[in-house]
């Protein structure tokens, strides 16, 4: 049985690591500011983290120039993959990241607006290096609807035929992101998670929701995800990696040991 990874993952608005709850907006002031992206970085590598997701909320050229100034840091001084996602709408922005050190890229929006980006970043750069973000919200009993532009436009699309489709485009893993249990540490959407992990044969991310060493457990066996990402768990000093892993292990799962 692989391991399971435990991945922290970093929202940088502005050269800052930030934090809101259900997706909260930096224009809104919804959003708390948490400490640098590098030495946070840094911190996690030493407890022994898996990989590490970059999300640049800010979205734009100065954005992105900055996001690969953060990533150029952080591989000089860490180990773990990096993964960076935010404002990759083309080829040639995956390329900047990946040449910048980032071992993976992570799309969404730009996904959605033309799913054949997908295809053309898996032909050039390989499928492992392609991830493809879900924004999922429950909108009906039985029903959660894939959301664009950091969960503010909704598509109509259903998420586990998005994440089919997506992988059969390419996509080397799949990160889904409840934007319901975003930042309330109220534990994971184990159902959502277990449909797009039984569909799709690529490893999927569980994210959003994560409030407890339970909750992390729980999404690993009951919604059958590969990893787990989380934030404010890990930003605020509630558990480190290192007390996450040990939990995994004392359910019988298997992580990897620094």
């Amino acid at each position: 049985m692989l391991a399971r990874r435990v991945i922290p993952c970093l929202d940088v608005h502005d050269g800052k690591v930030t934090r809101g709850v259900s997706f909260g907006r930096a224009e809104a002031g919804e959003l708390k500011n948490v400490g640098d992206p590098v030495e946070l970085a840094v911190r996690y590598n030493d407890q022994g983290a898996d990989e590490m997701v970059f999300f640049d909320i800010t979205a734009s050229a100065h954005g992105r120039a900055s996001m690969i100034d953060v990533i150029e840091r952080t591989a000089d001084r860490c180990f773990m993959p990096l993964t960076v996602g935010g404002g990759i709408r083309a080829v040639e922005d995956m390329s900047a990241m990946l040449q910048a050190g980032a071992d993976k890229v992570s799309i969404n929006s730009s996904a959605l607006a033309d799913p054949d980006l997908i295809r053309a970043g898996a032909e050039k750069f390989g499928s492992q290096c392609i991830v493809v973000s879900i924004d999922a919200k429950k909108v009906a009993p039985d029903r959660w609807e894939v959301f664009a532009q950091g969960g503010r436009k909704a598509t109509g699309l259903e998420a586990v035929a998005w994440a089919g489709r997506a992988v059969a485009l390419g996509a080397g893993e799949i990160v889904l992101n409840s934007i319901d249990a975003d930042g309330t540490k109220k534990g994971f959407d184990l159902v959502i998670t277990r449909r797009i992990s039984e569909t799709v044969g690529v490893p999927v991310v569980a994210s959003g929701g994560a409030g407890t060493l339970e909750h992390m457990a729980d999404v690993l066996l009951e919604g059958r995800a590969d990893a787990v990402l989380a934030a404010s768990i890990f930003h605020f000093g509630t558990f480190t990696v290192g007390q996450v892993k040990d939990h995994l292990a004392a359910r019988g799962l298997p992580v990897r040991r620094v």
